[in-house]
C-alpha cells in the first residue's frame, strides 16, 4: 500500500509544479484526463482522481451511529481524526456487501474534511490521457449519474470514472454542510 501512498504524493507535486508553471492558474483540460485510482465494486471497475486520496487501510469494523442510513457504517478514530466511514457498494445498489481480507477503505480529503469509502478491492494508479476516456452516458432522469464524469478504457478494462467529491458532498450522504443560498 505505501507505492499507492507515494504516488498520491508524486501526483500532488506534478499537479502544483504544473500549476506554477501555468503562472498560479489552473490548467484547463478538455478531458478529464490525469491519474486515477481504480478499485472494484462488486463486478464494476471505477476510478477517482488520485489527488482526493489520502491514504489506503484495511477494513476494520467502525463505531455504528444509531439512526444512520445503511450505507454510513459508523466511525472510526485515525489518529484523532472522526473518520465518518461510508460503504460505496452500498451507497451505490451493489447486490452484495462481503468484508473480506480484499476489503479496504480508501481514506479521502474531500472539501477539507477527511471521509473514508469501503470497496471491495484496490487495483492500481492508472494515468489516462483524454483520448481514451469517453463522456458519461445519458440516463433516464431518475438515475442520478451527476458523479459519473466518463467512461475510461484501458485495453479490455472499462472503467467508471467518478467526481468522488461531488458524491460525497450530494446532499443524501449528509456528509458536508451545504452552501446557504
Amino acid at each position: 500500500m505505501d507505492m499507492i501512498t507515494e504516488a498520491a504524493q508524486v501526483a500532488r507535486h506534478e499537479t502544483n509544479r504544473a500549476i506554477a508553471a501555468a503562472g498560479g492558474r489552473a490548467v484547463a483540460n478538455k478531458a478529464p484526463n490525469g491519474e486515477y485510482l481504480t478499485f472494484r465494486l462488486g463486478a464494476e471497475e471505477y476510478g477517482i482522481d488520485i489527488l482526493r486520496v489520502q491514504e489506503i487501510r484495511s477494513y476494520e469494523a467502525p463505531t455504528r451511529i444509531a439512526n444512520a442510513p445503511a450505507f454510513l457504517k459508523g466511525v472510526v478514530n485515525l489518529r484523532g481524526v472522526i473518520v465518518p466511514i461510508v460503504d460505496l457498494r452500498l451507497k451505490l445498489g451493489c447486490d452484495t456487501a462481503e468484508y473480506n481480507h480484499f476489503t479496504v477503505v480508501i481514506v479521502l480529503n474531500v472539501r477539507g474534511r477527511v471521509v473514508g469509502a469501503v470497496v471491495d478491492s484496490v487495483s492500481d494508479v492508472l494515468e489516462l490521457a483524454g483520448e481514451t476516456i469517453r463522456p458519461a452516458p445519458a440516463m433516464n432522469s431518475t438515475i442520478d449519474t451527476g458523479f459519473i464524469t466518463g467512461i475510461g478504457s484501458v485495453a479490455e478494462r472499462m472503467l467508471i470514472l467518478m467526481d468522488i467529491e461531488a458524491l460525497m458532498s450530494s446532499t443524501d450522504m449528509g456528509l458536508m454542510d451545504q452552501p446557504e443560498f
